[in-house]
């Protein structure tokens, strides 16, 4: 079975003073049962990956350039996350591939990078309200897993992510047929390129407007262990409850 993760992407959101939530929440959780991370934004991350240290707590990056090193301004490269003290990488997010241009080949060679440095790669996948609306979504979803992912992908070194981008902090949540519909997609394509084995172990996220108060409906739907939480995980007392959530279903 995929192992539970509860993951919190902060997206450009943060100050040192935040990092007091990161304390709040090893507070609350100092034996989890599921795996709890936390993508700070890249300023944040060595600072964070300090306050959390032999905790329960792991630090993420949200992105990373493909290549190692070189002259790429303003980028940072898989090998200084992980300097830094992050365990996974957050890459291919809509965001990512609507601000900024990335393809799924973009985030298949950010995440050949992320494995070759020892990073956990959480590969974003997920349709927009237009492609819902013309029943496109499995067709988009498949075209962006076969794309994105590379050979190679295991349960220990790759997550991924379902983030339908009308869901995103649009306070819209998908039915729980719609998400156990992609999920089980999901499933079957993962068994089919990495075996059954592999296939079954790869945590898949759901993420997309997830809350407190719909995280549970959310998590007892078949083949989701876990979310990627966006506004929801700035603040311990409103990701606390998301992750108790989780372990429920551990």
């Amino acid at each position: 079975m995929a192992r539970k993760l509860a993951a919190g992407n902060w997206k450009m959101n943060g100050t040192r003073a935040a990092l007091e939530e990161l304390s709040a929440l090893a507070q609350a959780h100092p034996d989890p049962s599921v795996d709890i991370l936390i993508c700070p934004p890249a300023t944040l991350v060595q600072t964070a990956a300090a306050t959390v240290a032999n905790g329960p707590i792991q630090i993420g990056g949200q992105d990373c350039h493909a290549q190692a090193s070189g002259a790429h301004t303003g980028d940072i490269s898989a090998e200084m996350l992980l300097d830094a003290g992050a365990t996974s990488v957050i890459l291919g997010h809509s965001e990512r591939r609507e601000d900024h241009g990335e393809s799924s080949d973009d985030v298949n060679a950010k995440t050949r990078a992320a494995h070759a440095a020892g990073l956990v790669a959480i590969v974003c996948v997920g349709e927009s309200l237009s492609q819902r609306e013309a029943a496109n979504t499995l067709d988009i979803i498949g075209e962006q897993l076969a794309t994105s992912l590379p050979d190679g992908c295991t349960a220990a070194n790759t997550v991924v992510a379902y983030e339908p981008i009308w869901a995103i902090g649009t306070g819209k949540v998908p039915t729980t047929e719609q998400i156990d519909e992609v999920h089980d997609f999901i499933r079957a394509r993962m068994i089919r390129r990495f075996g059954e084995n592999e296939g079954r172990a790869i945590p898949l996220l759901y993420g997309g407007s997830v809350k407190t108060d719909n995280a549970a409906e959310i998590f007892a739907t078949d083949n989701v262990d876990g979310a990627l939480v966006g506004g929801a995980s700035l603040k311990a007392t409103d990701f606390s409850p998301i992750i108790k959530a989780l372990e429920g279903k551990a």
